[in-house]
């Protein structure tokens, strides 16, 4: 009976110096490493916040070549900084993640420790205690003995409680603390994907400014030009495409579709700026709504549904259309397009929830500077389709198509607009 008292006070002493004690320093500068990090993380934030406040202005002003050069050298700036600010992220969610692997690999260790302590005490339990209470008592010749051996039997017993106790809230952290590595590690990987993407839209804003100095060879009447050759091809697909969905036979259900301020949708941006909305635009009808978003924004998905296909339109004819767009058909009814867009995250057949990262904002497309376009569908009224267009010597188009009836108001499903998320 000694030998579990020695037992008992030598569990005490493991469990006061467990390993988690032992690297206290070190998880001490891992901590200072993550905060440093951050600091850095938060100094950028507002460098970024300073570059999209100038573009904002500068894409407020007259369409000048000098003004679009001068938000393209904006952007391109404000990118790298997001590049570098995406690095530091992944740097801090790697050290977390070094820092929980520290303390799932302790409390892993402790428990070991507590259930190999627990398995000697049993053991020694069963050597020095098989007999019976009864037994003991007609075999023993001093009474006062067998009382101090019984209350150190009880003793033990409770020592034994707190042990599965300890055990039990070990078992708990461990298994928050991997549910939380779990959750870093997804965060990493989302970073990864978002860095590579911001990479290549700092190229593409490259590529973009060097194409503009050679078509206009840095002369603002080339540059205008260049505009209204654009707005002609534009125009000219707009309207093959409207006579031709015109001619597309959809009857709209309302009851398959959400109730109208239901806010079923939720913002594509962080930041909103309705820059046209959607109904009749300069004699003609826009059957979307276009938010401000400088090249390279993200650009998230409105609710849980599925990419039913993704395109370029610039390829078979540069300027006419959505440039790169994606399509999803959310589970609500509705379906919406993403025009425009720089660079697309997303793949068809690709499961999405709401606030999803789909794509990058852009230039592409039928686009005189940068913005998101949005459509939205009924479901039933829109698919991924062909559509030949003369505009481009009849090439054929591949976008989604929609019957004209089956185009929805944006604002009907969005949260609500307030009059300071309007361009004035």
């Amino acid at each position: 009976m000694r030998k579990l008292i020695f037992y008992i006070i030598l569990i005490a002493i493991i469990v006061a110096f467990l390993p988690g004690q032992v690297k206290a320093l070190t998880a001490e500068q891992v901590r200072q490493q993550i905060e440093d990090t951050n600091n850095q993380i938060d100094a950028l934030d507002k460098e970024i916040k300073q570059y999209q406040s100038q573009i904002s202005e500068t894409s407020a002003q007259s369409n000048t070549l000098a003004n679009l050069i001068k938000e393209l050298t904006l952007t391109r700036n404000k990118l790298i900084a997001e590049r570098t600010q995406i690095q530091k992220k992944i740097t801090a969610t790697g050290l977390v993640i070094e820092t929980l692997i520290g303390d799932i690999s302790d409390k892993e260790k402790s428990i070991a420790i507590l259930k190999q302590s627990f398995s000697k005490m049993i053991n020694d339990l069963n050597q020095n205690d098989n007999t019976s209470i009864i037994e003991r008592l007609l075999t023993i010749g001093n009474f006062s003995d067998f009382s101090y051996d019984y209350n150190n039997l009880l003793t033990l017993n409770e020592k034994i409680k707190e042990n599965i106790k300890n055990i039990s809230e070990e078992k708990a952290q461990l298994l928050t603390s991997k549910t939380e590595k779990e959750g870093e590690k997804q965060n990493l990987d989302t970073l990864k994907q978002n860095l590579v993407q911001k990479e290549q839209v700092v190229a593409i804003t490259k590529k973009e400014k060097d194409t503009l100095f050679t078509e206009t060879k840095n002369k603002e009447a080339e540059y205008k030009k260049l505009l209204a050759e654009k707005e002609k091809i534009k125009e000219s697909f707009e309207k093959v495409l409207e006579d031709y969905e015109s001619k597309l036979k959809f009857i709209l259900n309302p009851k398959l579709l959400p109730k109208e301020g239901s806010g079923v949708l939720s913002w594509p941006l962080d930041y909103i700026l309705v820059t046209s909305p959607y109904g009749s635009r300069w004699g003609k009808f826009h059957y979307g709504m276009d938010f401000r978003a400088s090249v390279g924004t993200n650009v998230m998905s409105m609710a849980s549904g599925t990419v039913m296909g993704t395109g370029d339109t610039d390829i078979d004819c540069k300027s006419a259309s959505f440039g790169k767009w994606v399509f999803i058909k959310y589970d609500n009814g509705l379906s919406s397009t993403y025009g425009h867009l720089s660079v697309i995250s997303t793949k068809k057949g690709q499961v999405v929830k709401t606030g999803d990262i789909v794509a990058l904002s852009g230039n592409t497309g039928s686009s005189m500077g940068p913005h998101l376009h949005v459509a939205v569908y009924a479901s039933d009224g829109v698919k991924v389709d062909t559509v030949p267009s003369k505009s481009c010597n009849g090439k054929i188009f591949t976008q989604p198509i929609a019957a004209l009836t089956a185009y929805l108001d944006p604002t009907l499903y969005l949260p609500k607009i307030t009059s300071d998320m309007i361009k004035k």
